[in-house]
């Protein structure tokens, strides 16, 4: 696409572009579904009518005020997650470099044990703790891979080791807590959207909508990093500017998932290669991925519930085994390529 002038020009992949209004309808879809979903069934035309204000009164607050925010949260989270997991493997230029191996989410796991461990937190103190710990873990890999740059593999290997390192801490808490507080710190390191409300919403919708442009803005210097620092200092990028910065929106991005939903396994581990073969483009794929992660949570969130009721299996379980085996058949086929 060019402009009448030829001063401005965009390049649009077809595949990709129809590939991204899949995935975002059928995350829409499932959403819609997922707010059905429940101890009161509600169908999906009377969804549709209820969000559009012509529910009746039990309809409303069952949709706007029980289940909406939960499906709110598990978009954004699965958008954040998935977002920022294309943004660790492009920087790494490793498929296993995820927020899940590299233990972002392990650290903000420490945060939020801290807080209730420790501090004996409520619900919005440990959301802060969640933060601050991805925070603080994402900035120890950072400093612990700078060996003049940040190399792909060096990063990985530094975060395989400070995730094996905070989950041991994580450990040690959790034996350091009393039964209550051990209790709460497990439902919330599962990874679940339940109970969650629209005071989970509200602050992770801002981080997203300050973050997503940002990142996009910086996506074709990142599709330059791809090809090496040296061809990227070439073509004018000022890569370690730009890795900083996209580094710092991933980790924020991974820590704001996980302080609203707790630490969701594998979706940033699985989501930008599932968008990466469905597109068949290089690059980071980064708008793919986001609503592949969306994607990918809300029908996990669904799942669960169809198959086990409501509440009685977290998201973060489903995902949890999904992601595992996928895992499984990323390292073969990596070892058989040779590229580990």
């Amino acid at each position: 696409m060019r402009s009448a002038r030829g001063a401005v020009s965009l390049r649009v992949d077809g595949r990709g572009l129809v590939v991204t209004v899949v995935l975002g309808g059928v995350a829409l879809g499932m959403g819609v579904l997922l707010v059905g979903t429940g101890d009161f069934p509600i169908a999906v035309g009377e969804v549709l009518r209820t969000l559009a204000g012509r529910g009746d009164a039990g309809q409303e607050f069952i949709v706007r005020e029980l289940r909406l925010p939960r499906v709110l949260v598990g978009l954004l989270v699965g958008a954040a997650l998935g977002l920022g997991g294309a943004l660790f493997q492009s920087i790494s230029r490793n498929p296993l470099g995820s927020p899940d191996v590299l233990g972002l989410g392990q650290g903000a796991a420490a945060g939020a044990l801290i807080t209730i461990v420790v501090l004996s937190g409520d619900a919005g103190q440990v959301t802060v703790g969640a933060l601050v710990g991805g925070l603080a873990t994402g900035a120890v890999i950072y400093l612990l891979s700078w060996q003049r740059g940040v190399h792909g593999y060096r990063l990985v290997l530094v975060g395989i080791g400070v995730s094996a390192v905070v989950t041991a801490v994580n450990g040690y808490l959790l034996t350091r807590a009393d039964i209550v507080d051990a209790t709460r710190a497990m439902v919330w390191m599962t990874g679940s959207l339940s109970g969650r409300g629209w005071d989970q919403v509200w602050p992770l919708l801002a981080l997203t909508v300050l973050l997503v442009p940002l990142v996009l803005v910086n996506g074709r210097a990142l599709r330059m990093l791809e090809m090496g620092d040296d061809v990227a200092y070439a073509l004018g990028v000022r890569v370690e500017r730009v890795r900083l910065v996209l580094m710092v929106a991933a980790v924020l991005l991974v820590a704001g998932a996980t302080a609203a939903a707790g630490p969701v396994a594998f979706v940033a581990l699985t989501a930008p290669q599932l968008a990466r073969r469905l597109t068949r483009s290089p690059g980071p794929n980064l708008v793919p991925s986001l609503g592949m992660g969306a994607a990918l949570l809300v029908t996990a969130d669904w799942a669960s519930q169809r198959v086990f009721g409501a509440d009685q299996l977290p998201v973060g379980v489903v995902t949890g085994v999904l992601g595992g085996g996928y895992l499984l058949w990323l390292l073969v086929t990596e070892r058989r390529a040779g590229r580990i």
